[in-house]
């Protein structure tokens, strides 16, 4: 599913300020693997999540993506790939405020040239799905935090993504809140098979997946399964 060899970034800040984020990254992650990925600010974990998602180009080394080589690619076949392969879930929502519940869920599908018609009702579907239907033409302002991520997650899933990259998406959530958003995620992950990548500073966020990957200054430090998967808040 993702294959990545010797991966380095570097950001130039103007000599000598140049800043080697990750230093010669391995790894390969399974088609519908639910991991994680830790580390103290400035290890590289967001910066590899933007590369994985394909929202930042790398300097050396290969990503391969579903048998896809994400190099030298245009601005066109780049976005059409992020567009088709990936759906994304950040701490912020990044909802657009003006929008609706069910036109936030269908944006990914207006950019994929479905009909308004057609993705308006696939974006009902998903928001029924997570229990928000009632609340599909409510805006982001008159939702709560936990329905803001549930309306993230559902326009994550609408384009059918090979992979799913979440960013911290329980870190702007009460406890009992980022106990739900972690549910969900597992469920859609053993129910739809998707491939689940959260970045997390969180260890109980940790604890509930498959695999941990442990980042240390730009290099992967531990590489671990964990037999034992549990949601504790």
């Amino acid at each position: 599913m993702i294959k990545i060899r010797g991966l380095n970034k570097t950001y130039n800040l103007g000599l000598p300020n140049a800043l080697h984020v990750l230093k010669g990254i391995d790894m390969d992650i399974a088609a519908g693997e639910f991991l994680s990925i830790m580390g103290a600010s400035g290890s590289g974990k967001s910066t590899l999540l933007n590369v994985i998602g394909i929202l930042d180009n790398y300097d050396t080394g290969e990503y391969i993506l579903d048998g896809t080589l994400v190099r030298g690619l245009s601005e066109t076949r780049s976005a059409e790939l992020r567009n088709h392969k990936v759906g994304f879930i950040f701490q912020s929502f990044n909802l657009i405020s003006f929008k609706n519940a069910m036109e936030n869920v269908a944006l990914p599908l207006y950019y994929n040239g479905v009909p308004r018609r057609k993705r308006n009702e696939l974006a009902m579907e998903y928001l029924e799905k997570l229990g928000l239907g009632a609340h599909a033409h409510h805006l982001p302002s008159e939702l709560s935090g936990g329905q803001k991520q549930r309306v993230a997650i559902a326009r994550a899933l609408i384009s059918r993504p090979s992979v799913i990259l979440a960013d911290e998406p329980t870190g702007a959530l009460d406890t009992a809140t980022s106990r739900e958003v972690v549910e969900i995620m597992r469920e859609v992950n053993r129910t739809d098979g998707i491939t689940m990548i959260i970045v997390t500073h969180e260890l109980a966020v940790s604890k509930a997946t498959d695999r941990i990957i442990y980042l240390r200054d730009g290099l992967i430090a531990s590489d671990e399964h964990n037999p034992n998967p549990v949601i504790e808040f």
